[in-house]
């Protein structure tokens, strides 16, 4: 075990923002955790890596758990000249080799010295995945990082977290609303509303009331989806 909830309560000044939820995480495993807007995803994660404190209950963490964390978004005044490779040293600074090997497990060799401003906003991503790798995680924590991607960037973005995974080793956690990727690209999901509404293997998940109660309009649309990837109908109308 990696990290582990027993009993957690969180609140946000006097809301109640979690509850009694329980969860664990396995080395090597993807586990993806979803929600309506507002249901504490992103407050689970923060309190995961130490930054919210729980109301009661605890979070439990591995001895010497290293945690890389990729964040929804983050701001840089774009009036600020800094290439990628500045960027990746703050604030400490790696070996090159260090630097070329994260960014090459993260898909973005060769962009060192492009500048930051100056990259897409899948490149920008991956470069913040790099910069989580160069932490050498045991964990790996993304928070809607595919926010703002097209279906392409995601799709290339989500593949990159299995290389991740394969090349170190590590367990992964990934918050995420695109539903029908992440019933394809996840070990295990976690349905959270405030509470745990279901957990366990994406199929048995899906077909949960919780579940669909919680998604009826994104479960139709990805039961439509499913049906013309498994028929062989690519996303656009078109054969593959």
């Amino acid at each position: 075990m990696l990290i582990q909830t027993n009993n957690l309560f969180v609140h946000l000044g006097q809301r109640l923002v979690l509850e009694d939820i329980n969860m664990e995480v396995e080395k090597g495993e993807i586990v993806s955790i979803i929600g309506p807007n507002g249901s504490g995803k992103s407050t689970l994660l923060r309190a995961l890596i130490g930054a919210v404190e729980p109301t009661s209950g605890q979070v439990q963490r591995a001895p010497g758990l290293a945690i890389g964390y990729v964040p929804q978004r983050l701001h840089i005044d774009e009036t600020l000249p800094m290439s990628v490779r500045r960027f990746m040293s703050l604030p400490h600074r790696p070996t090159a080799a260090e630097l070329d090997a994260a960014m090459a497990v993260a898909g973005v060799s060769g962009l060192d010295k492009q500048q930051v401003m100056s990259l897409s906003g899948g490149q920008f991503q991956r470069v913040l995945l790099a910069r989580a790798i160069l932490e050498k995680p045991d964990l790996l924590l993304l928070d809607e990082a595919t926010q703002g991607l097209d279906h392409r960037g995601s799709a290339g973005f989500y593949h990159q977290i299995e290389t991740v995974r394969q090349e170190l080793g590590c367990a992964v956690i990934m918050v995420s609303h695109e539903l029908h990727v992440v019933m394809r690209r996840t070990d295990r999901v976690i349905c959270i509303n405030r509470h745990v509404c279901c957990q366990g293997l994406p199929d048995v998940v899906s077909t949960s009331p919780e579940y669909q109660s919680l998604f009826a309009l994104d479960y139709q649309e990805e039961a439509v989806y499913l049906h013309r990837d498994h028929h062989g109908y690519s996303h656009n109308g078109g054969k593959h």
